[in-house]
């Protein structure tokens, strides 16, 4: 329970927890420190009966940088070694499990910019280059149902795709193309264009003028996972997805192991030695991607599972070419 009256103590009185595991750099004590500097000390640091802070580590990190006398504190009592411990990492883990509205924030951001007399937008603890970037765009929506841009026009079965294999496509400083990620053929039409990057966007045709290949740096890949669409990626079955055209359901273990391994090969003969290569893979299959890792890549690092919010499916393993 926490003590119902603030008590104003000497910040080097205070005693660090010294297993905390949120770590604050020199640059955010800074931050803090302004902030406290313009606002004042409105929010108090939380000890225990001993003195030890529970909450507020940065906070006293900047009251020490500014020199302050005293601090605002509100004692925790009776609390556990366990709950201690555990409300330590609660007060940093909840604030980063919420989300920005983007819309808002470039509002918000952008009121700042327009009133710099009132206030400095650097307080706000967003850097400029941050600012630019979530302004720029526009924001971006929360809620992907609600994005117009995603609303696909219903296409007849007999209407020819504008995109056809072994089309490359140039879009902005990207080149994009529809091929097979098993054929060696695809990725050498691909790292072999660069000078194709200039001029306008749109569909490449011919040859290039100058066949100098190159390496990716770093390699991003989701492979069909060999689980059909149905019933596992439609949802509720208000949108429907097509079955792709191989590893959807229909392989073996074997067979899909062999199918991420031919893929796997290409993608190292095309990238520079030693980039990462990032494979998304479903948790049934991965025994398969870590078979046929093991075949191409040197080692495998810190696995990673990507599980927030409805996209549940997958994992992220990376590999170092």
């Amino acid at each position: 329970m926490p003590s119902s009256q603030i008590e104003y103590l000497v910040p080097e009185d205070l005693a660090p927890y010294s297993r905390n595991a949120r770590k604050h750099s020199k640059k955010q004590v800074q931050q803090i420190a302004a902030s406290i500097e313009k606002f004042g000390f409105t929010n108090p640091v939380l000890i225990d009966e001993d003195r030890l802070i529970l909450a507020g580590h940065g906070r006293v990190k900047a009251a020490k940088l500014l020199e302050l006398e005293s601090v605002p504190c509100l004692r925790l009592l009776n609390l556990t070694t366990g709950q201690k411990r555990a409300y330590i990492l609660a007060d940093n883990k909840l604030a980063e499990n919420a989300f920005w509205d983007y819309d808002l924030l470039a509002d918000e951001l952008e009121f700042l910019l327009e009133h710099p007399d009132e206030v400095d937008v650097g307080i706000s603890g967003f850097a400029i280059e941050e600012i630019d970037t979530i302004i720029e765009p526009g924001g971006t929506p929360t809620d992907a149902d609600n994005d117009e841009d995603d609303e696909l026009p219903e296409v007849s079965g007999d209407v020819e795709p504008v995109t056809q294999l072994g089309d490359l496509w140039r879009l902005g400083p990207h080149l994009l193309i529809c091929g097979d990620a098993r054929d060696p053929r695809v990725y050498r039409e691909l790292m072999t264009v660069p000078e194709r990057l200039a001029g306008a966007a749109g569909r490449l045709r011919g040859p290039a003028e100058k066949e100098t290949q190159v390496l990716a740096d770093m390699v991003f890949t989701d492979p069909p996972y060999n689980v059909r669409i149905d019933g596992n990626v439609c949802g509720l079955g208000t949108i429907k997805h097509r079955e792709f055209a191989h590893a959807s359901g229909e392989m073996s273990p074997q067979q899909f192991t062999d199918f991420l391994t031919t893929s796997l090969k290409q993608l190292s003969q095309f990238s520079k030695k030693g980039s990462i290569h990032f494979v998304c893979m479903d948790w049934r299959h991965m025994n398969e991607l870590l078979e046929a890792g093991d075949a191409v890549y040197s080692e495998l690092k810190k696995p990673h599972c990507l599980g927030q919010g409805q996209w549940r499916h997958g994992n992220l393993l990376p590999f170092p070419a």
